[in-house]
């Protein structure tokens, strides 16, 4: 039980250590949070579901150094966050911004949902009740339902 404890805290103070470099962190604490805060929501775009905060690949690496790079330079998140969306696309950002596209991309699928049921039960309007059969439909379908008399 306790060789399981031991071995889980290593292999997590493992994967922490492998996502940052003590080499590469900034000599200043409040910079070095304000860049890992800004790491959090930087989408690694070689594993795209994990933050370059947690990835280990080597453009999540390279995309730390730009971070805190520019955190040194004086940046704020906001500037820094534009100058990656700028240069990767919005996919680069884990919670995408708040726009038209976005919107769309959200409220399309429930409004092709609410045509469809529109379209439904005009049609179900629409449709009459119960047709009546022709006198030849009749007797074809007596001598179907009764196979001894033909």
């Amino acid at each position: 039980m306790r060789l399981r404890l031991v071995t889980a805290a290593l292999l997590g103070v493992l994967s922490i250590a492998a996502a940052s470099d003590p080499a590469e962190r900034l000599p200043d604490p409040a910079q070095e949070a304000k860049a890992r805060e800004i790491f959090r929501d930087v989408r690694c775009l070689v594993c795209q579901n994990e933050s370059i905060d947690d990835s280990e690949a080597e453009l999540a690496r390279d995309l730390r150094l730009l971070v805190r790079e520019q955190v040194a330079a004086g940046k704020d998140e906001d500037e820094i966050k534009r100058f990656l969306t700028d240069r990767y696309g919005e996919f680069v950002l884990m919670t995408p911004s708040f726009n038209a596209w976005n919107l769309a991309l959200w409220v399309g699928p429930f409004v092709v949902v609410l045509a469809g049921v529109a379209l439904l039960l005009r049609r179900l309007r629409t449709r009459t009740a119960e047709t009546e059969l022709s006198e030849e439909e009749n007797r074809r379908l007596q001598k179907l339902a009764d196979p001894g008399r033909r």
